[in-house]
C-alpha cells in the first residue's frame, strides 16, 4: 500500500497471539471511523491458516476492543471474495452477523471457473474467429506505457470521463514489487496496439484489473480473442479467471453490456460484501462458545 500511502491515513493492525503474528487488518481512518483499507480492492482479515474459528472470534472482538478503546465509533469492513482464500474461511461474514454488522454494499463479480466452464456464447466465439481471420498476435510486455497512453487512458476519458485508478508511474512502481503478480497482456494488428488487460495473478486466481480496446474491437475481436487466449492458454491451470465488478451506483446497478460480454464466456456471479458495524458491539462477541 506504500505507493499511495499520501493519500491516506494509515490505521493497520496487526493481532497477537502470545508473540507470534496471526491476523492482519489492512485499515485507514477517517474521523471516527476505521475502513478495512479504502486503497485495496479486495480487503478483510488476513489470518494465520491455523487459526480456527474461536480464535477468529478472538481477533475480531480484540480489534473491535482496540477501536472502541481509541475513541473509533464505526468500522467498515470489505469481505474478500471467497475464489482468494487459501482454504474455506467464511468466519469474519459469520462474526458480522453476531455482531449486527449493517451491509451496506455488496459487489457481483463475474468468474469463470476454470474447472468446469459452461459453454462459451456464439458471439465470443465468432469473436475469437474474427481475431483469428485478422491475425491478432497476443504479447506479454513488460512496459505498460503503450496499453495506458494508447488505449485505457483515451478510453476512461472518452466514456466515463476519468482515469484509471492506478497511474502509469504507480502501476509501474507496483510491477517492480511484484514483478510475478502483475501482468500485462497487449493485441496487435498490423504491428500496432489495439487492446489489452493488466492482470493481477494470485496463486489460485487470474484478475483483469484493467481490460480495454480501441473502437475496432468489436470488428477485430481483439478483446474476445485475448481473452479466449488467457483462459485456454495462459491461465489454463488456475483455479479461478476473475473478470470483476459490471456494478455502478454502489452496487445497486449493472452494466448490462458487460455483464453480457463477461457472461459470454462462461463467467457467472459471486459477491463481495461491505458491512459497517458499531465498535461497542464487541460486547456481543462474549457469549458465542458455549
Amino acid at each position: 500500500m506504500d505507493y499511495h500511502q499520501d493519500r491516506f491515513e494509515d490505521f493497520s493492525l496487526m493481532v497477537y497471539k502470545g508473540e507470534k503474528l496471526v491476523a492482519l487488518l489492512p485499515a485507514n481512518r477517517l474521523g471516527n471511523t476505521v475502513f478495512s483499507h479504502k486503497g485495496l480492492s479486495y480487503g478483510g482479515l488476513i489470518l494465520d491458516s491455523n487459526l480456527k474459528f474461536k480464535n477468529v472470534l478472538k481477533v475480531l472482538k480484540s480489534i473491535l476492543n482496540f477501536l472502541y478503546l481509541n475513541s473509533v465509533k464505526t468500522v467498515e469492513f470489505k469481505i474478500l471474495p471467497t475464489i482468494y482464500n487459501v482454504q474455506p474461511s467464511d468466519e469474519l461474514s459469520y462474526l458480522m452477523f453476531l455482531t449486527n454488522a449493517n451491509l451496506i454494499r455488496r459487489d457481483a463479480l463475474s468468474v469463470l471457473n476454470l474447472k468446469s466452464q459452461p459453454k462459451r456464447s456464439k458471439d465470443r466465439i465468432n469473436g475469437y474467429k474474427r481475431g483469428v481471420k485478422n491475425n491478432l498476435i497476443v504479447k506479454e510486455v513488460k512496459s505498460f506505457d503503450e496499453f495506458w497512453n494508447d488505449i485505457l487512458i483515451k478510453n476512461l476519458q472518452k466514456k466515463h470521463q476519468t482515469h484509471p485508478v492506478h497511474s502509469l508511474e504507480e502501476i509501474i512502481k507496483l510491477k517492480k514489487m511484484f514483478p510475478n503478480n502483475i501482468r500485462q497482456f497487449n493485441v496487435y494488428y498490423q504491428n500496432k496496439i489495439v487492446a489489452g488487460t493488466t492482470i493481477f495473478e494470485t496463486p489460485h486466481v487470474a484478475h483483469s484489473q484493467y481490460i480495454s480496446g480501441n473502437t475496432e474491437k468489436n470488428s477485430l475481436g481483439s478483446l474476445d480473442f485475448l481473452h479466449i487466449h488467457l483462459i485456454d492458454t495462459i491461465f489454463k491451470d488456475k483455479n479461478y479467471f476473475d473478470f470483476g465488478i459490471s456494478n455502478e451506483n454502489n452496487g445497486k446497478q449493472v452494466n448490462s453490456g458487460l455483464q453480457y460480454w463477461k457472461e459470454g464466456f462462461g463467467a457467472r456471479t459471486i459477491t463481495q460484501d461491505f458491512y459497517s458495524l458499531k465498535t461497542e458491539n464487541y460486547k456481543l462477541l462474549d457469549d458465542v462458545m458455549i
